[in-house]
């Protein structure tokens, strides 16, 4: 087991340097939420869903009161492709607890899965006016800054997820969709 299996922060980062077997193989069952979705999310980018899906339901299993639930739900019902219900979870979890940025970065997931660009950035922006150093966040809704054809916000979006993740998978992505914004 490693050491930051149980520590949200360190998991984090090893996620956004991109070392999404060891995040998956130092999560405790017991692991915090934090630490499970971000496991779920490792599993994902992995591409075990199965083993996503079933983090996902460890999550779903908390009560009824904790928005954590609500995100293990959507984050199962997205992977199974139950969009309206995933739609619908996420909400929930931000009506939970407003103020839990992984609850409007669930439902930015969410939205982006229905193609809906600006609520997607919104729920992402919220996510980050929560927690500033949620990279991802700012991955993410820059991309979805780029699909609503707003590029001063998207480059805005990506040169904090540069400068949150360096090591992140998808820095030659992001360089490369900045530079072709950007027409250099």
């Amino acid at each position: 087991m490693f050491a930051f299996a149980q520590d949200p922060a360190e998991v984090r980062k090893q996620f956004e340097a991109g070392h999404y077997q060891q995040v998956v193989e130092g999560t405790a069952a017991d692991a915090p939420p934090p630490v499970l979705y971000t496991a779920a999310q490792s599993h994902q980018k992995l591409g075990a869903n199965d083993q996503a899906i079933e983090v996902y339901r460890r999550l779903a299993q908390l009560p009824d009161g904790d928005a954590w639930r609500f995100i293990g739900q959507s984050g199962q019902q997205l992977l199974e492709d139950q969009v309206d219900a995933a739609a619908e979870s996420a909400q929930r979890a931000v009506e939970t607890n407003g103020e839990l940025p992984e609850a409007h970065f669930q439902l930015g997931l969410v939205k982006a899965k229905q193609q809906n660009w600006r609520e997607a950035a919104a729920a992402f922006d919220r996510a980050v006016d929560l927690d500033p150093s949620l990279a991802y966040g700012h991955y993410y809704g820059g991309l979805m800054y780029y699909r609503a054809k707003q590029p001063d916000r998207m480059a805005i979006k990506f040169e904090r997820f540069l400068k949150l993740a360096p090591e992140a998978p998808e820095r030659p992505e992001v360089l490369q969709i900045m530079k072709t914004v950007r027409g250099r």
